[in-house]
């Protein structure tokens, strides 16, 4: 095959959406889309924003387990790892004891829970689960609060059950285990915080109205 013969289907193959090395680029996800074709549009609308870098924008998700039940399961935390795979595509990290407590039971070093930090693709894709197919599986559903803001526009949310996440196999969990799910962005306030989480499609209750524990 001469050059010019691979340079022509080298083209051809960028004219259908991939490189020249055959593999085809990955869509740009349907959030961060919509953020940078509407939601951003609209915040600067709202808030009179001069520049688009001042749009805020999220920065990562963190998500905790507590492993207390470890002291005592030593399976726990195989299984608790698995969930936590499965739920964010991503494996945890083992955060560990920095101090021994007696009372507790905990020593230096020891096993205690289990955290991931998602970023750029994985964190807006897990958003996007979390608002669109998880949140509303939970049973009498009416909203998450909104006044769980840190004063700098992050956000912090708790669930009771990890079988909420359509990755979960009801049948193949152990024990119901409950997490943290921290939403870190660049807000500079909590009410400029809420907005973006609002427009991203996080179902908050209205002003006013009680929130059920979930």
């Amino acid at each position: 095959m001469t050059q010019q013969e691979r340079q022509s289907n080298g083209n051809r193959a960028n004219d259908n959406g991939a490189n020249g090395n055959g593999a085809i680029p990955r869509a740009m996800p349907r959030l961060l889309e919509r953020l940078r074709g509407e939601i951003g549009p609209q915040m600067m609308q709202e808030f009179g924003y001069t520049s688009p870098m001042q749009i805020p924008r999220l920065e990562k998700i963190v998500l905790n387990i507590g492993m207390g039940e470890a002291l005592q399961n030593a399976r726990a935390m195989e299984s608790a790892t698995a969930d936590l795979t499965a739920i964010t595509g991503q494996r945890p990290i083992v955060n560990r004891a920095k101090k021994s407590i007696a009372q507790f039971k905990i020593r230096d070093g020891m096993p205690i829970g289990l955290s991931v930090t998602l970023r750029g693709r994985r964190m807006y894709e897990f958003y996007d689960r979390l608002v669109s197919s998880a949140l509303p599986r939970i049973r009498d559903f009416q909203g998450v609060s909104r006044n769980s803001f840190d004063g700098r526009g992050n956000y912090s949310l708790g669930l009771r059950e990890q079988v909420m996440f359509p990755e979960i196999d009801y049948n193949a969990v152990d024990r119901m285990r409950g997490l943290q799910i921290v939403i870190v962005n660049t807000a500079p306030n909590d009410a400029e915080g809420l907005r973006l989480l609002e427009l991203m499609g996080m179902p908050f209750t209205r002003p006013g109205q009680s929130q059920r524990a979930f």
